[in-house]
């Protein structure tokens, strides 16, 4: 097998203003911490978001200049989010703001209740994000040739979520992978397959038209199994549906299906997940690229987790930084499945970890302590 140590050619960090800017919704995660959402008489608060999460731990894991392009209802919990953004040092220049009614009839901000499980009892998510302010972000928002071309950005992250809130998401997020594109900008994609957030606009159907049009223009796609099937329409064979496993045989079986019907991906991203329980899970990851072929990350059996929300987004993160540094594919992956596995180590969506956390980890260094 050969090595190749750039799957993806990136523009120079001299000519660029921004290393990575992720477009998608920002909302408000409400955690009752070890308890329960039917039951809490205090949420802490966080913000998070399926994209938005890889730009910040871009910037605080491994120091990366990183913006999101956004937007939110201008009231208090717009400007509480607004803060939380601006001390995860992502800049928000590019949050379009909308006027607020008062009320919330035209325009509002998103929330995400979501409780961690323990043991037997699953993690449960319930979003309140109808009629969000980032749903009705336009194309026309956002001046996409200035960014990308004037400005300069070496890599733009977006995904299945954002693309799902509403057929203007959709559009936005085609015509932001368009535009970077043009600019040589690198796009990453997270699949990221909710069947809530499809279900009442036209399902699988409906996900894999919107995703089929924007994967022509993605250079590094990322999604497990379910993601390729339901937003894509590419079948796995191998997977055990009683214990949720992922024949890594069969996974590779299909990306030799994907890379052929989208030649322009570079790089195919996956994380491999069996749920022992909400608190410990196996976990690990496989990448693929054209000159390397199929890599994959160290397998941690047995993980303890405290909280698995932004897991798939902190592995999506360290492979990205690694990418962006010129790593080859096999250190990325292990860099992005150490991040992923230090994020569900901490609460909230977002990573708490540091770059020499990471590299320890994903180097074979264990959990010992540090004096």
């Amino acid at each position: 097998m050969t090595q190749d140590a750039a799957p993806v050619q990136v523009r120079p960090a001299s000519e660029c203003r921004f290393d990575a800017v992720s477009l998608g919704e920002v909302m408000l995660r409400l955690d009752p911490g070890e308890g329960r959402i039917r039951t809490a008489r205090e949420f802490r608060a966080w913000e998070g978001g399926g994209e938005y999460n890889v730009t910040r731990g871009l910037r605080r894991a491994f120091g990366l200049r990183t913006a999101v392009v956004t937007a939110l209802a201008d009231n208090e919990v717009g400007r509480l989010v607004e803060g939380l953004i601006l001390a995860g040092g992502v800049d928000t220049s590019f949050i379009r703001w909308f006027d607020y009614d008062g009320v919330g009839r035209a325009v509002r901000n998103g929330l995400n209740f979501t409780e961690r499980g323990f043991g037997v009892r699953g993690a449960v998510g319930v979003s309140d994000r109808g009629h969000t302010a980032a749903a009705q972000l336009r194309a026309d928002d956002v001046d996409f040739d200035h960014l990308f071309g004037e400005l300069g950005v070496r890599w733009l992250h977006t995904g299945g979520i954002y693309a799902a809130l509403s057929d203007t998401a959709a559009a936005t997020t085609l015509a932001a992978v368009q535009a970077a594109r043009r600019h040589g900008t690198v796009v990453s994609y997270d699949l990221n397959y909710r069947p809530s957030l499809w279900k009442a606009v036209g399902g699988q159907a409906r996900a894999q038209q919107v995703n089929r049009e924007i994967a022509p223009f993605v250079d590094v796609m990322i999604g497990n199994e379910e993601d390729f099937t339901a937003a894509l329409g590419f079948e796995v064979p191998g997977v055990d549906e009683s214990l949720a496993e992922l024949d890594v045989a069969g996974f590779a079986s299909m990306i030799d299906s994907v890379a052929a019907a989208y030649p322009n991906f570079g790089v195919i991203a996956t994380t491999l997940r069996t749920v022992r329980s909400a608190t410990v899970n196996d976990w690990g990851a496989l990448a693929w690229s054209r000159g390397t072929g199929l890599v994959r990350a160290t397998q941690r059996d047995g993980l303890e987790i405290l909280d698995r929300v932004g897991g798939g987004d902190s592995f999506a993160s360290g492979l990205v930084a690694g990418l962006l540094e010129g790593r080859s594919l096999g250190e990325a992956v292990n860099w992005g499945a150490a991040h992923g596995a230090l994020a569900m180590t901490t609460p909230g969506d977002t990573s708490m970890a540091t770059r020499a956390e990471i590299l320890k980890l994903a180097g074979g260094g264990g959990a010992r302590v540090d004096r």
